[in-house]
C-alpha cells in the first residue's frame, strides 16, 4: 500500500499576480513525477459557476441538497455550505501534495506570487516570496525568502522542505 506525503502549502498574492498559473505548472511537474496532488481554490467571492441552469445537476442543487455527479472519470461534489481545511483533506484523502490558493488565514507555509508589483500587505501571512524580474528586491524586506517564480524545482523544494504534513 502506497504511503502518501500528505504535505500542504499554500498560495497567496494579488489578482493577477501569477498564482494559478504556478499552481498549474506545479501540479503538472509533481503528477509527471508521479505524485498525487489535490488543490483547494479559495472563491471568496462565490462568483465561480460550476453548472448550468437547466441542467438536471443544476436543478437538484437547487433544492438545497447536496449533490454528487459520478461519471466514468471524474466525480463533482456540490454542497450547499463552506467545508473546512480538514474537511478538505479528509475528502481527498489520499495526496502526496495539497496545493491551496488563497484562504490567507489557513496556518499553512504560505508562497506570496508577487509579478509586476509587490503588496506589502502579503508579507506577514507569507512564508516566502516567489517573483519575477519585474519585482525590485529592494522592495522587498531582507529577512524575506525569495524564490524564482520561473524555478519551479526550487519552489517545489521549498514546499518539500516548509510545507505542514497534515
Amino acid at each position: 500500500m502506497k504511503k502518501y506525503k500528505r504535505l500542504a502549502v499554500a498560495f497567496t498574492g494579488p489578482s493577477n499576480s501569477g498564482k494559478t498559473t504556478l499552481i498549474v505548472k506545479l501540479s503538472t511537474i509533481l503528477q509527471n513525477k508521479g505524485f498525487k496532488v489535490c488543490i483547494i481554490k479559495h472563491d471568496p467571492k462565490d462568483k465561480a459557476i460550476f453548472d448550468k441552469k437547466g441542467k438536471d445537476s443544476y436543478n437538484f442543487f437547487q433544492t438545497g441538497a447536496d449533490v454528487a455527479v459520478v461519471s466514468p472519470n471524474k466525480t463533482t461534489y456540490f454542497k450547499n455550505s463552506t467545508s473546512t481545511i480538514d474537511e478538505m483533506i479528509n475528502m481527498f484523502d489520499k495526496f502526496d501534495y495539497l496545493l491551496v490558493e488563497g484562504l490567507k488565514t489557513l496556518p499553512l507555509p504560505r508562497v506570496c506570487v508577487c509579478r509586476n508589483n509587490v503588496n506589502k500587505n502579503y508579507f506577514e501571512v507569507s512564508d516566502t516570496l516567489a517573483i519575477d524580474d519585474t519585482i525590485d528586491k529592494n522592495d522587498i524586506p531582507k529577512d524575506m525568502e525569495i524564490l524564482d517564480l520561473n524555478n519551479y524545482e526550487q519552489i517545489i523544494n521549498w514546499i518539500d522542505k516548509n510545507s505542514k504534513k497534515v
